[in-house]
């Protein structure tokens, strides 16, 4: 409270963020006959006043968990009448001299209130009253130090309202939103919340600053991780893939050597590929939610939890709970279980429970949930444009369920949501639409107050462009904790990056609340895991461990599922089965979306299509681009001669068939994926369709039927493994029955898709 000019929206808002509650502005709330009066000079009357202080007392009645709200309830009785609204109102005034206000009030523009208004209100200005629960803030001091004594005044009001201090960080004012130690998902006994509040105790500031930060192993030698963890101090780590050997021996090095007991993450989003190059790869997650068995997706979290366990990791980067709504989307193409909440809630939870059998946690992502836009954050920021009701009957839905359900932390996608963050901060303008990282209206009035979560919150990788073009690297790193996250995902540069975090500490970005309540949800995500409870050589297995990685037992599993999954979308030419017996010679053609950041070949999946085709009893003619065939060392070819050569009269005299099996890859590297032809008008694109039984197979992608609607048969194998590619094999010609189910989005709301 407090005349025009004394700062109550600048302080309010500072202040409500540091409480991790909403803020109001009371003038909001006047109706426009009362704007219209005082931008005309003409002082509010009582009668005016009344209805706008009702309404004030309403607001602040109704908010659950708290609300500040800016009004310069000037008299007694206007104060009166907002406790008769809202019994339990603490009055701050923001008091300063008559010309310290004067200054700041000739200084404003845009505001409805003119400066020469300023004398009427400091004539009605009445005192708070020893009866009043409130208190005075000077506001001739910086504006850092008039939030602090704000703070400790809210704080010792709560004190003398309620006779002890409210719980919270050791020093600051407790929140709706502090981590409850006890509570799921941490549910931590009296010993473990001892080990977290003494170790919290025992850390230097670098110590505590270094939590933060998950670091990205890119060298697996001693001296490297040696220099990460004395300099820096890391909360947690996530390595470059590598054997699973040299994995396991490099995570045991790392735990050996850090003070605090490390979160060791991976990405088992497809089983325990990805967390090392000989894990099994099971299925994608798309593949998991192709089959009415929902058993699959718990197979595939089983064997991440097994094998990720077996190499030393204990921090799941899965289940991925996006809906894939846009087919143009392929950065969740594959990775979301399907297109409908309900599927990806059962899918999700089964993942979970079967991951969740091993001794790991898990960070579901990408909130506020992927599959709306079609761009790609790693290389721009994407939005989530669904309003809030209707995101609440989706994305809500799944993001209650699965915190419901017990997931233990969530990673935050570099993706805005529009009306979300206006339904918290009305008016908000499009220019200050914020990914969800450094967004406290989604972090903290959402996905903390609403979605109740207790967990521990996490980034994205911070070298992604949907994050850093927000701001300054120097600002957007301390302003991701000051949001609302407890870690910071990727050192862009490690010295720069550590020091801008400690900075923004240092300088009140980041405040001591906010830093020992990020510190306390880490420290008990470690704890919930026993980490506290081993000795260091105990926290990775031993080497025997490694047996189960890529075991017999795991591949059967792996080629069970492929069999259930293979997808036929159509056949409408009844084409088939192919058999060798009827189609011996097989044009085979190959499609790639060129090699990736991976550097992997990525025709290497032919040499395998190749041989189990000829192993079945087909004659196989491989097509190769003029690039292929210039490397090969073969002179005077180009893609019209290319064309020419193989596009003949004769076509259907030398094959009995032609087979496309597409493995285009991706993401990171461009907004959306779609099939690259190798040249124009290339001679691999389905003109052959009039001229032979043809047949599409996508390993990958489910989308490519906007780029080849001409072909008859397409089937959607889902994976570039031995065993996918055996069993399409098996189903093209007839050996097994196509199981696997698909949704709307193959056929890209196209009509020409379905024919």
């Amino acid at each position: 409270m407090g005349v025009s000019g004394c700062g109550k929206t600048t302080i309010g808002d500072l202040v409500a963020r540091e409480l991790g509650v909403q803020f109001l502005d009371g003038d909001s709330l006047h109706p426009v006959e009362n704007v219209a009066k005082m931008a005309a000079g003409t002082p509010l009357t009582d009668e005016d006043r009344w209805p706008w202080l009702a309404t004030v007392g309403n607001e602040l009645a109704a908010a659950k968990g708290g609300l500040v709200l800016a009004c310069s309830a000037l008299r007694r009785s206007y104060r009166d009448a907002i406790r008769a609204k809202a019994p339990d109102t603490v009055f701050l005034h923001l008091h300063g001299s008559k010309e310290v206000l004067r200054a700041r009030t000739e200084g404003r523009s845009g505001h409805f209130m003119p400066p020469a208004l300023l004398e009427s209100q400091l004539a009605t200005l009445e005192a708070l009253e020893a009866d009043e629960a409130g208190f005075v803030v000077d506001i001739a001091a910086p504006v850092d130090q008039v939030v602090a004594d704000a703070l400790a005044g809210i704080a010792a009001a709560v004190t003398a309202a309620v006779g002890s201090p409210a719980h919270g960080a050791t020093g600051t004012p407790g929140r709706q939103f502090d981590v409850d130690l006890q509570a799921a998902p941490f549910n931590l006994d009296d010993a473990a919340i001892t080990w977290v509040n003494t170790t919290l105790e025992s850390m230097t500031l670098e110590e505590k600053i270094g939590q933060l930060f998950i670091n990205h192993n890119n060298d697996y030698s001693p001296e490297y991780l040696d220099g990460v963890l004395e300099n820096f101090h890391v909360g947690g780590m996530r390595y470059r893939p590598g054997p699973s050997a040299a994995v396991q021996e490099h995570i045991r090095h790392a735990q050996s050597k850090s003070k605090v007991p490390l979160l060791v993450a991976s990405n088992p989003e497809m089983g325990g590929a990805g967390s090392c190059d000989d894990g099994t790869f099971v299925s994608t997650h798309l593949q998991a939610g192709s089959h009415p068995d929902k058993s699959i997706a718990r197979q595939m979290g089983q064997v991440a939890g097994v094998e990720t366990a077996a190499l030393g990791c204990n921090w799941a980067f899965a289940p991925i709970v996006d809906i894939h709504y846009n087919w143009r989307n392929t950065v969740i193409s594959t990775r979301a279980f399907g297109n409908t909440p309900e599927i990806v809630v059962e899918r999700a939870k089964e993942y979970f429970d079967g991951i969740s059998e091993s001794p790991t946690a898990c960070a579901m992502k990408h909130f506020p949930g992927d599959g709306m836009d079609e761009r790609d954050q790693h290389v721009v920021t994407s939005y989530n444009t669904l309003g809030y009701d209707e995101w609440n009957k989706t994305y809500g839905h799944v993001y209650r369920e699965m915190i419901g359900h017990g997931v233990q932390s969530i990673m935050i996608g570099h993706i805005g949501a529009p009306e979300l963050s206006r339904h918290f901060r009305p008016g908000l303008a499009d220019k200050d639409i914020l990914p969800a990282t450094l967004a406290p209206e989604l972090l903290q009035d959402l996905l903390r107050g609403e979605l109740g979560f207790n967990g521990l919150i996490l980034t994205d990788a911070s070298q992604m462009i949907g994050l850093t073009q927000a701001m300054k690297r120097k600002d957007l790193v301390p302003a991701t904790i000051a949001a609302g996250c407890d870690m910071f995902l990727f050192f862009r540069n490690a010295d720069e990056d550590f020091q801008y975090m400690l900075d923004g500490y240092k300088s009140g970005v980041i405040t001591e609340q906010r830093l020992h309540d990020a510190l306390r949800r880490i420290l008990a995500l470690k704890a919930s895991l026993g980490l506290h409870l081993k000795d260091r050589n105990e926290l990775v297995p031993p080497v025997e461990a490694l047996a189960v990685i890529g075991s017999e037992a795991h591949r059967a599993i792996a080629a069970e599922i492929a069999d259930k999954t293979v997808t036929l979308v159509k056949d409408t030419a009844n084409n088939l089965p192919i058999r060798p017996e009827t189609h011996q010679r097989i044009r085979l053609y190959g499609i790639s979306g060129g090699s990736d950041f991976t550097r992997a070949d990525p025709l290497a999946y032919l040499d395998t299509v190749k041989d189990e085709l000829e192993k079945a009893g087909f004659e196989v003619h491989l097509f190769k681009t003029a690039a292929q065939r210039e490397a090969a060392g073969e002179t005077g070819v180009n893609f019209m001669s290319i064309i020419s050569e193989e596009a003949t009269g004769d076509y259907a005299d030398k094959y009995d068939a032609a087979f496309v099996f597409a493995n285009v890859k991706g993401f990171a590297q461009e907004a959306a994926i779609r099939i690259k032809w190798s040249t124009p008008m290339a001679a691999e694109i389905p003109w052959y369709v009039t001229e032979v039984p043809t047949v599409f197979v996508s390993l990958n992608q489910p989308n490519h039927l906007i780029d080849v609607p001409m072909v008859k048969t397409a089937i959607h194998a889902h994976a570039g493994t031995v065993e996918a590619i055996r069993a399409t094999i098996e189903k093209i010609m007839g050996k097994s029955e196509f199981q696997g189910t698909f949704n709307e989005n193959v056929f890209c709301d196209s009509f020409d898709t379905r024919l």
